[in-house]
């Protein structure tokens, strides 16, 4: 595996004659889990539109295991082993949980098995035969993330996986998020909560206006909180 499993540099990124991304430099190494943070509306979604490669138009580069990706589609940014999880989820309404489980294919070995899926996530056990338009937000969220988990990704983007969620589906999904670090995967987060973020991200790269203006490491979070919350309009 390759020192960085994500290299950014320079990347510029636009929605029609809108210039949303400037000069975005960032890398995530194997095994951690890095945050986006920042307001709303300051191009964190945006940016992991574009490394999915969802984003048309954008420039500079962008590597994913140590391939250049920036003129590739999203289907073969996922076989590299990236897993997108956005924040509208994407769950099939009509499928059962299973169904909707089994419907993305394998892109590696050693995903994560059913069974074991199961016992990650207890109530999709409970709700196997549930037509997703059955599912609460908690119970779509876990399964949005689970689905992408037995694909075998490596690498895996999450949007605002805590949005709207009642407190307690909020710490299980930090405890997901512990064991998916626990075997190896490598997430980059885009997170409001920043207390769920502190709690479960290594590093935190701050965004504004399109651009990256600081990176906290998680030992540093207690000396940066006066410019974390001016940063957040806490």
């Amino acid at each position: 595996m390759p020192d960085q499993v994500l290299e950014i540099a320079g990347l510029n990124g636009w929605y029609g004659e809108s210039h949303v991304l400037h000069g975005i430099d960032l890398k995530v190494a194997p095994g951690e889990v890095v945050t986006l943070i920042g307001r709303n509306g300051v191009g964190k979604t945006t940016t992991l539109r574009a490394i999915m490669g969802i984003l048309a138009k954008r420039e500079g580069t962008v590597k994913v295991f140590g391939a250049e990706t920036i003129s590739l589609p999203p289907e073969r940014v996922a076989r590299l082993g990236v897993g997108y999880v956005p924040e509208e989820r994407g769950i099939f309404a009509s499928l059962t949980v299973t169904e909707n489980l089994m419907l993305p294919p394998v892109l590696a070995p050693g995903g994560t098995t059913l069974d074991e899926i199961y016992r990650l996530f207890p109530n999709l056990k409970e709700r196997a035969r549930s037509q997703g338009s059955k599912l609460s937000g908690g119970e779509q969220q876990m399964l949005a993330i689970a689905r992408i988990l037995r694909t075998g990704a490596r690498f895996l983007l999450l949007d605002e996986p805590t949005e709207g969620l009642a407190p307690v589906i909020v710490q299980q999904i930090g405890v997901v998020l512990e064991t998916i670090k626990s075997k190896g995967l490598t997430v980059l987060l885009v997170e409001q909560n920043f207390r769920f973020a502190a709690n479960v991200a290594d590093r935190h790269y701050v965004m504004e206006s399109g651009k990256i203006v600081d990176m906290i490491t998680k030992s540093e979070i207690a000396g940066k909180m006066e410019r974390l919350e001016e940063y957040l309009g806490v």
